[in-house]
Order: structure tokens, then sequence, then C-alpha cells
């Protein structure tokens, strides 16, 4: 069950911010590694992490490409706008986002919103041989989310295009500069694929195409899932009561082929970040779902912040993953789409992983909670071993290697 009251300000450390990685290290492999195992610490350089992975097991990584998301416009006025694009509304598929050629609406964070109260934005994009006008127009706004209508005047232009040629990687905000060049490639994963996050799933920063090979080489399989990273991943928990804070909920997909390979080593999972960690448990509740209803609709494939407490847990993994596959081969799907706004507090208990790979996490933040989900309040003496030796954090950060407890 859930505890209803976590107080955050537990979950607190000083963080200064000489020790915040503003860069990436020039060699992806050459960050530091901290391993947790047995509740020992110890450390190595994360060129060496097949050496902490048990032979057979199963890394899963997140294949989620970031997205340009940010466009910026200058009013006639002088004032500068930043459209901060969040999350595709019209139409709400990511492929078919992308694939538009000549409108399209995003749910959006605005920049200077105060100077922007109506009309439309123009900005002229310069491509290799044409230029394309653009324009962004408000047509509704609920709370914070600004839902913003992009035109263009090139039916031979895709809005992906138009992101990939002339948006700006969104860093995260607490790195305190503008995005560089050098971005575009190392705020990326190496084994990316499919567009949609605004923010990396940066425990696998550290992978190199030589160290995926190496894992491999001792018996170690790989397989994928893609969840598209939202911006709430940097909203900090500003509730005292942690329980009080709302996820945002964010999409996931899984094929058929990549289920098969999960279900094979369900046993021997390392998830490789956080944002897997929560689609792997998301998807052992899917099933739960699946084995508890004959009526299966839209909600059986969202999880709800607090549903996964509330649900039964008695239901093997075996019997949940096959539930999926049972129900994908039966309306022929190759993959499925899904949502979750789980939260993985201290009080959860992992139904899918045997450990994680991950960066070290801002202070009161839900991913330190979920770190503790892991390690209990080991977390403390971890962290501060990492701060104590010199360990870089956050998202261009060190890494480290962590086994349940």
């Amino acid at each position: 069950m859930l505890d209803k009251s976590i107080n955050i300000n537990n979950y607190n450390y000083i963080l200064d911010e000489d020790k915040i990685a503003k860069f990436p290290l020039a060699n992806r492999a050459s960050s530091k590694l901290l391993i947790y195992r047995n509740s020992e610490i110890s450390e190595s350089t994360f060129s060496c992490i097949k050496d902490y992975i048990p032979e057979n097991a199963l890394l899963v990584f997140n294949n989620t490409k970031v997205i340009k998301a940010r466009l910026e416009f200058k009013k006639d006025t002088g004032s500068h706008i930043e459209i901060f694009c969040l999350e595709p509304y019209l139409p709400s598929e990511y492929n078919l986002m992308f694939q538009q050629k000549d409108e399209c609406v995003w749910k959006c964070m605005v920049g200077n919103l105060k100077k922007w109260k109506q009309g439309r934005l123009n900005k002229i994009l310069n491509f290799d041989d044409f230029n394309v006008d653009l324009s962004a127009e408000i047509i509704d706004r609920q709370g914070k989310d600004v839902f913003v209508k992009f035109s263009w005047n090139n039916k031979h232009i895709s809005f992906g295009d138009i992101l990939e040629q002339n948006g700006i990687i969104p860093i995260p905000p607490y790195l305190n500069r503008d995005s560089q060049e050098s971005d575009n490639e190392r705020y990326q994963t190496v084994y990316s694929k499919l567009k949609g996050s605004v923010a990396a799933p940066t425990a696998g920063l550290h992978f190199t195409n030589e160290i995926m090979e190496d894992v491999k080489s001792k018996n170690i399989s790989l397989a994928e899932i893609t969840l598209h990273v939202g911006a709430g991943t940097f909203q900090p928990v500003k509730e005292e009561n942690a329980t009080q804070h709302e996820m945002h909920a964010e999409h996931f997909y899984i094929e058929k082929e990549e289920l098969k390979k999960i279900i094979e080593k369900s046993n021997h999972i390392f998830a490789v970040g956080t944002t897997t960690t929560r689609t792997l448990e998301s998807i052992y509740w899917i099933g739960v779902k699946l084995t508890k209803s004959n009526l299966v609709d839209k909600n059986t494939f969202n999880i709800r912040q607090w549903e996964v407490y509330e649900l039964s847990s008695h239901i093997s993994v075996n019997e949940s993953l096959n539930a999926i596959l049972t129900y994908m081969e039966n309306q022929q799907l190759n993959s499925i789409k899904c949502s979750t706004q789980i939260m993985i507090t201290p009080m959860y208990r992992f139904k899918m992983i045997k450990g994680i790979i991950t960066n070290f996490h801002q202070p009161k933040s839900t991913l330190l909670l979920l770190i503790s989900a892991v390690v209990g309040e080991k977390w403390k003496e971890i962290y501060n071993y990492a701060i104590k030796n010199n360990f870089r954090f956050l998202s261009y950060g060190d890494s480290s290697i962590l086994y349940l407890d």
C-alpha cells in the first residue's frame, strides 16, 4: 500500500553547482561508474560496465529520440517568444505529426507568453535551396499548457523537417546554458530511433556501439522499448508531501518481438534508466489489468499515478506479460501504444527489474524517490559516496549500476 505521507525533505541533499556536469565528457565511455551490490559500494569506469552485469541478463533500453522541440520567434515589437513543443495534439500520433505537410497543433510551453496575447507569429526558415514561411497561432489555453497551431507554405516540407532543420535541442534547464551544436549529437543515445522525447533518457548516454558489442559478447541480451520523455521529468516536487505531486502522462510503445525477449528473460532484467524502469513496471500492470477484465477498453492501456498501489500484485510476471502477448496475437498487432503516470515511491515493490543503470538525480525529485525504491535508505550513503569521490551529477554526469536490495 502507498504511504500517503512521504516527506520530500527526507529526499534532499546538498548538490553544489560544481558537481553538476555542464558538458559531457569527450568520450562517452570514460564516465565514472558507481557499483552498488550486496549493500557494498565500489567504483570503476563505464567502459567496464559488462563486468558488472550478470551473464544471461537482459538489458532493456529506451530507444526514444530527442526532437529539436524549441522554436524561437521574434515579434514586430522586438519581443522574443520561445515555443517549446511538448506533445502532439492534432494529430496526436507522433509519427503522423512529423509527417504533416501544411499544419499541425501541439501542446506547448511558451516563454515570454505575456508578450504574446493574440495574433500570429511569423518566421522565415532557411533550408538549403529555399525559404519557408512558418506561422504560429494560439488556439487554446488550459492552465500552463498552450495549444499552438503551426502552418507553413511548402507542402514538400514536413513538420519533422522544420524541427530538424530549425529547432533547438531542449537541454535541461538546470545546465544553465544555451544549447550548442555539440548537444545535437551528445544529447542523444547511440541507439535512439523513434522521435518524440523532449528530454533524453540520459542513463543511455554513456553507451557506445563498442560497449553494446562488448555486452553482447558476454551472453547478455538486449531489448528495446520506447517511452517519449516529457518535460515533466524536470519538474521538482514542490509539495512537502510528495504524494500530492502530479505526474504527467507519458506515451510508450512496445513491439511484440521485444515483448517476447522480455518474457524469455523476465527474471534477469536490468533497466537502462528510470524511463525504461517506469515503462517495464507499467507493462506489468497493464498485463495485470488484462487478466482482471473481460472488457478491454482504452483505460486498460493507461496507468494512472496511484493505480498500481490499488491493483492486486499476486499475478506472476509471466502471466501478466503473456496476457499482453496473447492480446496482441489475437488482435494481430505488432505493437501496442500505452501511457503511464506511474509514480514509483519508496513503498513500491518492483516486479520486473533486478537492477538499474542510471545517472545521479536532482534532490527532492521523483527520480530520487524511484532510486530509494531500488536501494532503500542506502541512497544517502550512495550519494554521499558519489559527492565525496567527485562523481559528476545529472544528465551529462557519471553513471551507476544499482542492484535491488
